[in-house]
């Protein structure tokens, strides 16, 4: 797979990065929103430092969203690859509220050394104030709106909406900070940069659409999620409740291959995929050759265009439940 150069900080993150580093000192418990699709490649590799800065107390409540985005076999296999890591995620879909009461109560479980100090010094409680942080567009302002249980911040299916903190009550128990999505300041990682980009968690002028299109089609020709890639027996990746889960399918059979090129007899699930969808199949075509490949059969020769629908499709889910990342072996 070609990667192509991605750097993306624009002037608002670099500020509010410096503002939320001053904020953190009074904040109990922070949220790390991530993808769900590509949940190692919206990890900041700065968090934890920032949480243990000599004088600071600081939880973490780990959480996934999109969860709808993904297999359900895949999610369990995210979450036992996890734990595993010492961690406990909360799966979430913000846009249709789905396991967002679980992590109010988590993040109230993390902070709770807050109040029973309070307490022994005589005190009343308090709520707990936590932070919401994560890469642009992941949706930490949708999951805001969802705990509030109506619309206190803007939220859109783009980078750079956010772009002030802003704390917002959520009950007399929990308090929420907005903040902007938060990038490294140089993306050392570029096969997690190009992730981004195709799911759209990074700003569009970092990027050529067609060359992030040729890498999502690679990705995808490299992603088997069958026990065995053969055509008769393919995970269902349509889109459906993320807690359902294939009964042909144990999460521990769910692999993920190498970008080599798929053969007749062992045709990947992203290689299907592409095929259901625009009724041409990459076959031997790597993505740099998909891309003119799909524009000349569907779209008169028009690159950008193809290179557009092709990316539009797969973050609005028509190309199916594709995850771009599955847990290390």
């Amino acid at each position: 797979m070609i990667t192509p150069t991605i750097q993306w900080y624009p002037g608002h993150i670099a500020k509010a990065e410096k503002a939320l580093l001053e904020q953190l000192k009074l904040v109990d418990v922070v949220f790390e929103v991530r993808d769900a699709r590509i949940p190692l490649a919206t990890h900041h590799p700065k968090l934890q430092s920032w949480l243990e800065r000599p004088g600071t107390k600081t939880g973490r409540v780990l959480v996934l969203n999109r969860v709808d985005s993904i297999p359900g076999p895949v999610r369990q296999n995210w979450e036992q690859w996890m734990r595993s890591q010492g961690e406990t995620p909360y799966f979430t879909d913000a846009r249709q509220g789905q396991g967002v009461k679980s992590i109010a109560h988590a993040a109230q479980d993390v902070a709770a050394w807050v109040n029973e100090r309070r307490l022994q010094r005589g005190m009343r409680p308090r709520p707990v104030r936590a932070a919401v942080i994560g890469f642009p567009n992941v949706g930490k302002s949708a999951l805001i709106n969802r705990l509030v249980k109506r619309r206190v911040v803007e939220s859109a299916a783009k980078p750079g909406v956010t772009r002030q903190l802003r704390w917002v009550r959520i009950s007399s128990e929990l308090e929420l900070l907005d903040a902007p999505g938060i990038l490294p300041a140089n993306l050392v990682d570029q096969s997690a940069a190009v992730k981004l980009a195709i799911c759209d968690d990074i700003g569009q002028a970092a990027y050529d659409n067609q060359k992030v299109a040729a890498a999502l089609v690679d990705l995808l020709c490299g992603l088997n999620l069958d026990p065995q890639p053969t055509l008769e027996t393919p995970v269902d990746i349509s889109p459906k409740d993320s807690s359902e889960t294939s009964l042909e399918t144990s999460p521990e059979s769910l692999t993920e291959t190498s970008t080599a090129t798929p053969t007749a007899t062992a045709r990947s699930t992203g290689d299907r995929a592409l095929e259901k969808r625009y009724g041409l199949a990459p076959g031997l075509l790597n993505g740099e050759d998909y891309v003119p490949a799909l524009a000349e059969f569907r779209y008169q020769g028009d690159r950008e265009r193809a290179a557009r629908t092709l990316l539009q499709d797969f973050r609005k889910g028509a190309l199916g439940n594709l995850p771009l990342e599955l847990p290390p072996s």
